[in-house]
């Protein structure tokens, strides 16, 4: 019974890799894995407090004996998968990226997780039991033998634990939008006193639940903290955030690590902005006109907000 399972919860990153011939780099899990015999991209978790394109540097290095740069994002997703061997279920937040090779020779690892490393045509890739992920990555059909657990387990959307410095630690996936409406008007919420950028004009947008695509939490958390009903443009980018000794609500110090996705959504209908969560991080919804956000002075901008609105050219 997939229910009685514990359930964990992790971010990755990977490495979408071609080389001149059009060859992916994939690598195949070992008998130490949860997946022994099944395809992947290389790659891995993504340690505390750790920049995700250092991750798919670092992880496709030892996996494969090779050294890339990262080029590109090219999706993020999310996955739930049952392994019942180990007494768990386990929610992955995915980032793949695009990289180029820089050198090195491949190499097969003995004793990890991950055992063959091969660069595979996409007729091969075809024939291999390839993970989820990698088969979308790749633009083939799923045959992967996860197992999927039956009923999304309950598990908390703020989750810190004791670090080795006893400094309790969380790292957490969340998304972000850049919403607009017909006329350009931008929309910010306002950060609730006691939390972190208290006071602060941010991004709609959080912490992803588990079990849930970040597309989907993102136009969720929309509603739930401005009222607006939007639409999925196109993903901007992930940013890393890492603030060693946060305070929030919680009432002490926190190790935290954020990594958070973000992404243009258009409001077609947009209406007057209302906060359904009251009580919640957010206090105050509200439409700017491109004017009166470049006006806000810097410091009543959360930094991640910043940086999105000037990604996507709206100062």
């Amino acid at each position: 019974m997939t229910t009685l399972l514990e359930p964990l919860r992790r971010i990755a990153a990977y490495a979408v890799c071609a080389d001149q011939d059009g060859r992916v780099l994939l690598v195949r899990a070992s008998e130490r894995s949860g997946t022994p015999g099944s395809w992947s991209l290389p790659g891995g978790a993504v340690d505390h407090g750790e920049d995700p394109k250092h991750t798919v540097v670092r992880e496709t290095a030892a996996e494969t004996g090779i050294s890339v740069a990262v080029s590109g994002l090219a999706d993020v997703l999310a996955d739930m998968r049952a392994l019942p061997e180990r007494g768990i279920t386990l929610h992955t937040d995915r980032l793949l990226y695009t990289v180029s090779v820089r050198g090195g020779t491949l190499t097969d690892r003995v004793d990890r997780p991950t055992d063959l490393v091969r660069w595979v045509t996409l007729d091969e890739a075809r024939g291999l039991p390839l993970r989820s992920f990698t088969a979308r990555a790749l633009g083939l059909p799923a045959s992967s033998a996860d197992v999927v657990p039956e009923e999304v387990p309950e598990f908390p959307s703020f989750y810190a634990v004791p670090g080795p410095d006893g400094l309790h630690r969380a790292q957490r996936f969340a998304a972000y939008a850049v919403v607009t409406d017909p006329e350009e008007r931008v929309l910010l919420t306002r950060v609730s006193d006691g939390y972190p950028g208290a006071g602060c004009w941010h991004l709609p947008g959080g912490g992803t639940d588990y079990g849930e695509q970040p597309g989907a939490a993102l136009i969720r958390e929309l509603v739930e903290e401005t009222g607006q009903t939007g639409r999925l443009v196109e993903l901007l980018g992930v940013a890393s955030h890492r603030d060693a000794a946060s305070l929030g609500p919680e009432g002490y110090p926190i190790d935290w690590h954020g990594v958070r996705a973000f992404y243009r959504v258009v409001v077609d209908q947009p209406a007057p902005p209302t906060v359904a969560d009251v009580g919640g991080s957010t206090c105050e919804a509200r439409w700017f006109r491109r004017e009166e956000l470049g006006a806000l002075p810097t410091d009543r901008l959360t930094e991640v907000t910043a940086e999105a609105v000037q990604a996507a050219q709206l100062l």
